[in-house]
């Protein structure tokens, strides 16, 4: 995705609601050995860019003032209650050095699994993202997660999943679903309290 800032001159409180009353966001973007930069971006643009899943996990071109730079946003921050963005964060991307990301899992096939046909149990997603290194141009929008062969009682790890090539987990004993069987669990109890 692509966008459009400007070099932001003037810095402090009293700047930076002057351009939230002109519609305008600051923003600072840094890293990549160059000095950091105050930057300002249109409010509405930025706005809904930040509603697209894809703006928080890829490799964003900036144009700041003319030059183009590959950029990731690292934060933003939004007003409490207003449908306002008031400040965004962009690092500098190094397009021949790794870089981690998070990336959103699509989850799909737990209404097909064995968990949820034969033992009438559910399974429960985890986490919705997970964080993977690799080069820039290896970086994919999102991973599936293919929940169609979960078992009752098992734990799907982030190191059970198929990553695109060139892409490696940062932390591969994550859990990122589970299955429970209700009928299960009240037995187990049962037999428990019996014991006791």
């Amino acid at each position: 995705m692509k966008f459009v800032a400007t070099s932001r001159q003037q810095q402090g409180t009293s700047a930076s609601r002057r351009l939230r009353r002109e519609a305008k966001v600051p923003g600072i973007v840094y890293g990549n050995n160059a000095p950091a930069t105050g930057i300002v971006l249109d409010h509405n643009e930025l706005y809904y860019a930040l509603q697209k899943e894809k703006f928080h996990s890829s490799i964003l071109t900036m144009e700041l003032d003319g030059v183009e730079q590959l950029v990731v946003l690292r934060a933003f921050q939004m007003h409490p209650w207003k449908n306002q963005v008031l400040h965004c964060d962009f690092q500098r991307i190094d397009p021949n050095a790794n870089v981690t990301m998070r990336v959103p899992l699509h989850f799909f096939g737990d209404e097909q699994s064995p968990a949820v046909r034969v033992d009438k149990g559910f399974v429960s997603r985890l986490v919705s993202h997970i964080e993977v290194s690799c080069l820039p141009k290896d970086l994919p929008e999102f991973i599936d997660v293919d929940l169609s062969g979960m078992t009752s009682q098992t734990t799907l790890r982030v190191a059970d999943l198929k990553l695109p090539e060139n892409v490696t987990a940062v932390s591969a004993e994550t859990p990122i679903a589970t299955v429970t069987t209700i009928g299960g669990d009240e037995a187990a109890a049962g037999e428990a309290a019996a014991a006791e």
